[in-house]
């Protein structure tokens, strides 16, 4: 409760105030530019936080994650392309109602119920997240290398497409951690005779390039013309009368993106489609979904936002990122001085709880912005591809020179924006390789620290109750993504049907 409190007063000073407005208003114009994520937003404007003091400069970063997910649904709704991929399931009503003349009260409901899943999820978040934090305080380094296996494991099942891919992804991520002088013994590894990879490869510079960098050169490629937006000449809140039908849709699918983001390799994308259908298949008026009914529109925002919240859980309390968005605000703890993982809670409280009352408050900021601004925030949607790819390059440039003002950062960033591109063309994900360079570092010292503990006893992992249950847990985790597993689920399916 004292931490609680604490995070409570930290938060409610003017320069956190100030900056959980300022990454609203970014995530609401970031949201609405189709094409761009907020992802790759928090990765590109990192570096501008690090003048700020770690709970300002978290906490801002947050809130513009949580309003990206709004902003997604002003595109999706006026231009039938979704702002961010969380808001693709928004667009099969939004815009369907935007054509009938109410684009104005369809980002009314989006509004709405991306206030109520925000603040559904960010309740969850100040209750849950604390008491896994205090069963972690059990954790030592035999428990935290399990913690990291686990996590490592769980983005290969869980990964779209090829579980394969995301567990290989997640695997190259872990020996991109390893660049740079052995914790333990300080011998240099993986530095191929290079003065500056000695101390290893900052997260920031690999998540400017690889969540930004591709992101522009796929939209000079496109440049495709703009669909002309919708205009907004209704007013934009719905009475209480049309809510009143739609509350179980809003808080079923804010539990629903809850959930989903609890399970890391997940994230908004997955939630608003989960959301979307549940809210489908109990309705008494399946047949109006996909004609501009306003429970489709609720469905979706509700999940999607609520996913913020819920992705934080394991983030704050076992060090897990439960999506990219969340891998990066890890990374930008780490720049701080901020390790990440089930001390958290308690060793770094003032922070911790400054960032989840950063996120309740964020919800109110986000629904004042977005009645102040939404109508302004169309114009957004109008900046051809051509001019914001460049500008996207620009900015990713900066940020990266930015880190130690050293140029050879800049390069670094643009290799590893050559090689995020490379993995999109081959549909390699490029978030279980964030998550890996992140649970890398904890993976290697626990381990190492374990077998110091153990005098070189391997066993040590299995003796443990914790320890054994969590790695028993990853190996069944693995076992999924394996396509022998998949051959047998088929022929149990079919048999039994």
């Amino acid at each position: 409760m004292d931490n609680i409190l604490l995070g409570l007063t930290n938060v409610l000073t003017l320069m956190n105030i100030l900056a959980i407005i300022g990454g609203t208003a970014i995530g609401l114009f970031v949201g609405a530019m189709p094409g761009l994520s907020a992802t790759m937003a928090i990765a590109i404007l990192l570096p501008l936080t690090f003048g700020l003091p770690p709970a300002t400069g978290i906490s801002m970063l947050a809130s513009l994650y949580l309003a990206a997910m709004y902003g997604g649904s002003i595109a999706a709704i006026l231009i039938r392309t979704p702002g961010t991929p969380a808001a693709a399931a928004t667009v099969l009503d939004g815009y369907p109602m935007s054509q009938k003349g109410q684009a104005g009260k369809a980002l009314g409901f989006s509004l709405v119920a991306s206030l109520v899943g925000g603040l559904i999820s960010s309740i969850a978040l100040l209750t849950v997240a604390p008491i896994l934090g205090g069963i972690a305080l059990k954790f030592g380094p035999v428990e935290l290398f399990a913690v990291a296996v686990l996590g490592l494991t769980m983005i290969g099942s869980l990964s779209q497409g090829s579980p394969i891919k995301g567990l290989l992804a997640g695997v190259v991520g872990v020996m991109i951690a390893m660049v740079g002088m052995d914790a333990i013994s300080g011998a240099p590894r993986f530095t191929f005779g290079n003065i500056q990879l000695y101390s290893g490869i900052p997260f920031v510079v690999a998540l400017i390039g690889l969540f930004s960098i591709p992101q522009a050169i796929r939209l000079i490629e496109k440049d495709q013309e703009l669909i002309k937006p919708g205009s907004i000449k209704d007013k934009m809140l719905p009475s209480f009368k049309e809510l009143k039908s739609m509350w179980v849709t809003m808080i079923r699918s804010s539990f629903i993106g809850i959930f989903t983001g609890l399970i890391p390799g997940t994230g908004g994308d997955t939630a608003c489609w989960f959301g979307y259908n549940e809210a489908k298949r109990f309705s008494k008026h399946k047949e109006k979904f996909g004609t501009g009914y306003p429970e489709g529109i609720v469905a979706a925002e509700a999940a999607n936002n609520a996913v913020v919240g819920g992705a934080l859980i394991p983030t704050l309390a076992l060090g897990i990122p439960g999506s990219s968005a969340t891998a990066i605000l890890m990374g930008g703890l780490m720049v701080h001085g901020i390790m990440p993982g089930p001390t958290l809670m308690t060793q770094y409280a003032d922070v911790t709880y400054t960032l989840i009352w950063a996120l309740f408050l964020a919800n109110f900021a986000m629904f004042g912005v977005g009645l102040l601004f939404t109508r302004v925030s169309v114009s957004v949607t109008k900046v051809p591809n051509k001019v914001l790819g460049p500008i996207i390059i620009i900015l990713s440039v900066i940020g990266a020179f930015s880190i130690n003002n050293n140029i050879f950062n800049v390069y670094q960033m643009l290799g590893f924006g050559l090689l995020g591109y490379f993995m999109d063309k081959v549909k390699i994900p490029s978030a279980p390789m964030i998550i890996g360079m992140i649970l890398g570092m904890m993976l290697d010292n626990s381990f190492n620290q374990s077998l110091m503990m153990s005098q070189g006893d391997y066993f040590v992992f299995f003796k443990n109750p914790i320890s054994a249950t969590l790695l028993a847990i990853a190996a069944f985790s693995l076992l999924q993504a394996t396509p022998l597993f998949r051959f047998i689920r088929r022929k149990i399916k079919n048999k039994v049907a």
